[in-house]
């Protein structure tokens, strides 16, 4: 039977003792149904699974002792740096999700020209803690024991200037993930949100050293988009190999 994995922002010292957030004890004591003195596993974020023991574990609190380390994830074979648009709701969620099975190691949602949602300052901070636990949640199911960092929203031309070079989305590009020249060590992918990036846009992420390359004959939806380019990526680059 595998063990739940849960995530935890503190540090893991085996026949330590730590005390579960909120987020953490909800589901194991609602979801799971678990109690005191079951096993489950800890990680937080540094690229370790720790066994540990459930100490207490009530609707008051839980809380758990560490064992011994498990496992190590290797660092990824090709660090990716998410670039998208940012779009509303499930859509974003959705591909925040995917994109962390799939092995972002970092991702950015970026303000565009077709940016329907508009993000002030108290929204902006939400909408961080939300995607945070989208991430985490991601990773707590897939098994990543190293968490992306996501960056707070950027508008495009900020996240331009510190890229400099990658890949962008583009359906009507001439060139395609095969014919494009294999990254270098790491790679950024920018992806627009719905309605795309615009020509003005495109042509400066053009003139910052990006490359833009189309999927297939097909125009995928802001959320199909990063599933289908990264898959092709670690397939072609990646630790899909």
């Amino acid at each position: 039977m595998r063990l739940s994995r849960i995530h935890t922002t503190q540090a893991l010292a085996p026949g330590g003792e730590v005390v579960l957030d909120e987020r953490a004890c909800r589901y194991l004591t609602q979801v799971l149904r678990l109690r005191t003195g079951q096993s489950i596993v800890l990680f937080n974020g540094d690229g370790r699974d720790c066994a540990a023991e459930l100490t207490r574990c009530d609707r008051r609190g839980c809380s758990a002792r560490i064992g011994e380390v498990l496992s190590t994830e290797p660092e990824t074979a090709l660090p990716i740096h998410l670039g998208i648009g940012i779009s509303r709701g499930e859509r974003m969620d959705f591909a925040i999700q995917k994109s962390v099975e799939l092995g972002v190691q970092a991702l950015t949602p970026l303000l565009t020209a077709r940016s329907v949602v508009q993000l002030t300052s108290e929204r902006r901070d939400k909408r961080m803690e939300h995607w945070r636990g989208v991430i985490v949640s991601a990773c707590e199911q897939s098994g990543r024991s190293r968490v992306p960092m996501l960056h707070p929203p950027q508008a495009l031309d900020e996240w331009l200037t510190a890229q400099r070079t990658g890949l962008m989305l583009y359906h009507k590009a001439t060139n395609t993930l095969a014919t494009a020249a294999p990254p270098d060590g790491a790679l950024n992918l920018l992806i627009g949100p719905e309605g795309g990036l615009s020509e003005g846009e495109r042509g400066r992420a053009i003139r910052s050293g990006f490359t833009d390359v189309r999927l297939g004959p097909r125009v995928l939806r802001t959320e199909t988009a990063p599933l289908a380019a990264l898959a092709a990526i670690q397939v072609l680059w990646g630790d899909f190999r």
